[in-house]
């Protein structure tokens, strides 16, 4: 938590940085402007000079400062050092115009990459907001979060921040959890759910046991998540960061050539090289290269996060960019990854009401899943549960009780193992049961005495978007393959439902291991999406690992590349889409900053372009390159 709060003072010192930066700016390009402007008109040159040089001293302070933190601290020749260098030959020249134009429209491409940086990160300093600073425990107590411990019992009124991760203990209420999860609409929470900091308690009176101190909230976690992305580097940037090195010196080599070997070999006019050599400097200056990058990369990060995708890294957005095929995991991935009632049949003139009642009444004995999924099913359906004795479980079968409601008939509940040891006539519904398991369901037998009242099939229901998810990155040339430890029959049909060609099932964590590595070898750049839990070795080895962060948020902010932090299956193809988007700008912004620079460096060295011309070149070049990252912030 400390961490953040250090982040958030440095952001404000930082922004104070670029506030009188920007007034130096505004200065610098009055100056400049007025000056061009009187200097037309025919006003006192004495006039226009004072103005140029006000606008060079103003403007020119941050510049001087960067090109000496350059020499001084990262120990190379900077961009700034090359403006400077320009600026004092169009001075030696006295072009005082030109000087300060120089100085101006840098600054001015300064500010707007400043300001794309600022823009993009507006996602990141929305998280900081929402990092709560306080909490009010039960005992009427306020203390920072940092000096909460687990298992403290904190209370919540409506409308209050919440503080700190937790399961709630007493109360009902709505939570905003758009911070975390970007999902707009509130969810209802009931006791025993949890909750995460810097959500939003609507409408209920809440109190929460504390089940994760501070530095560990999720939204701690998130944060640092997200600043380490925004500061990390891609490819592209790390070649920009390398070729910036060793380009400057050299540019700063060629123009001293430029005015040596004319002049000291050739009789030249040393005043004709100097201006030359000077322009060369100023189209030289790689403004443009050097944020086309990461203005790109960032915006586009801080979009994803608006949306609750959290990504580590502007690398796999470029990797994303390549990704040729994704693999999915089946249960809680494809599925909802819980348990439901799909189907219910009744036999032998039995009601569906008087199979509810009765399965539902033998099944508030047990703890297993399938009784959760048969007694929430009920629930829903207004069953109330007949009165059950003498309940005894039957491992490997089911279990079986007396009912007090159905004159003290022993009722049974199981597979077709429990049938046949009760014996209990199950002939009439063979071909109901087996229509059920090549459907990949689990099927649930209640029989009354030697009679089956019904069967219940049960079974992971799959997620409305997964197919839609699956059809449009088909469309976007991703392929798709699913990787399960389910059997066979249940990754066949949902496989068939889902329209996926590549289908692994029965597989062990180290086994979907293997299949990821197969899919490299096969189809190069892959993708693989899990929860995060079981999953996180075949994460880890995908070239882009994307969590499921609804559950296991732990585990999946630290396995995977990047988190779905609303589970929204659905955006898989807009994060892929992204990734293109963002790699193709990245190209769009290097090509437009690049080729710019060689034709006017070669127009430079032949005397074909003015000092004017590429000023307003340079930074015209910048100023679009930052614009056209900027537009990934929207998508």
């Amino acid at each position: 938590m400390s961490k953040a709060c250090c982040g958030d003072t440095e952001k404000i010192v930082e922004e104070k940085k670029i506030n009188w930066r920007t007034i130096a700016t505004v200065i610098s390009g009055i100056g400049t402007v007025l000056g061009f402007l009187l200097s037309y008109a025919g006003v006192s040159e004495n006039i226009t000079s004072v103005l140029f040089l006000i606008s060079i001293v103003v403007g020119g302070v941050f510049v001087v400062q960067g090109a000496f933190e350059g020499l001084t601290k990262k120990k190379f020749l900077n961009i700034e050092f090359l403006v400077v260098i320009a600026s004092i030959g169009a001075l030696y020249l006295g072009e005082l115009g030109e000087a300060s134009a120089v100085i101006f429209f840098f600054s001015l491409a300064e500010a707007f990459e400043s300001f794309g940086v600022k823009r993009s990160r507006k996602a990141l300093e929305e998280l900081v907001k929402n990092n709560p600073k306080q909490a009010t425990l039960k005992d009427g107590r306020v203390l920072d979060i940092d000096s909460v411990q687990l298992n403290a019992i904190v209370v919540m009124k409506p409308g209050d921040l919440i503080p700190l991760d937790g399961t709630i203990i007493l109360g009902t209420s709505a939570i905003n959890e758009a911070s975390i999860t970007g999902e707009s609409l509130p969810k209802d929470k009931i006791v025993g759910d949890a909750v995460y900091a810097g959500t939003i308690n609507v409408n209920g009176y809440l109190e929460i046991r504390v089940t994760k101190i501070s530095k560990d909230s999720t939204i701690s976690k998130i944060v640092e998540l997200v600043s380490s992305a925004q500061e990390s580097k891609t490819q592209s940037e790390e070649f920009v960061d390398s070729f910036a090195k060793y380009y400057t010196p050299a540019v700063a080599l060629v123009a001293l050539l430029i005015v040596a070997i004319p002049v000291l070999f050739f009789d030249g006019s040393f005043l004709i090289w100097l201006e030359r050599a000077i322009t060369l400097l100023v189209v030289a200056c790689p403004c443009a290269l050097v944020i086309a990058t990461p203005v790109t990369v960032t915006s586009a990060l801080g979009g994803a996060s608006k949306k609750g995708i959290l990504i580590k890294g502007g690398k796999f957005l470029e990797l994303l960019g390549k990704v040729n095929v994704i693999a999915f995991d089946k249960t809680g991935t494809l599925t909802i990854g819980k348990p439901v009632v799909t189907d219910v049949i009744v036999f032998n003139g039995f009601t569906e009401q008087e199979l509810l009642e009765d399965v539902a009444g033998m099944e508030s004995f047990s703890t297993h899943p399938l009784a959760e999924a048969i007694i929430d099913y009920a629930k829903k359906k207004g069953i109330t549960p007949h009165q059950m004795e003498s309940y005894q479980n039957i491992p490997g079968k089911g279990g079986k009780a007396i009912c007090k409601i159905c004159d003290d008939l022993e009722h049974c509940v199981g597979n077709l193992k429990m049938m046949d040891a009760h014996n209990v006539s199950v002939d009439e519904i063979t071909k109901d049961t087996e229509k059920f398991e090549k459907e990949g369901k689990t099927v649930v037998l209640v029989s009354e005495k030697d009679k089956v009242m019904g069967m219940l099939a049960i079974s992971d229901i799959v997620r409305e978007a997964s197919a839609n998810t699956i059809h449009t990155l088909s469309l976007n040339n991703v392929s798709s393959a699913m990787l399960t430890g389910d059997n066979v029959h249940s990754a066949k049909y949902i496989s068939e439902e889902l329209g996926i060609q590549n289908v692994f099932a029965g597989l062990l964590p180290e086994e979907k291991v293997e299949k990821i590595r197969e899919l490299k070898e096969k189809y190069g750049v892959v993708a693989m999406v899990g929860d995060g839990v079981n999953d996180a070795p075949a994460l880890a080895l995908s070239d882009v690992g994307i969590a499921m962060g609804g559950k296991g948020t732990d585990i999946a902010l630290e396995t995977a590349d990047m988190v779905l932090m609303n589970d929204r299956i659905e955006l898989i193809p807009d994060i892929v889409k992204l990734g293109k988007r963002t790699l193709g700008t990245i190209k769009v912004n290097v090509a437009l900053a690049v080729g710019s620079k060689l034709v006017f460096v070669g127009l430079a060295i032949f005397g074909m372009a003015n000092l004017g011309v590429a000023i307003a070149t340079d930074t015209g070049v910048a100023i679009l390159v930052i614009l056209n990252g900027l537009r990934l912030f929207k998508s």
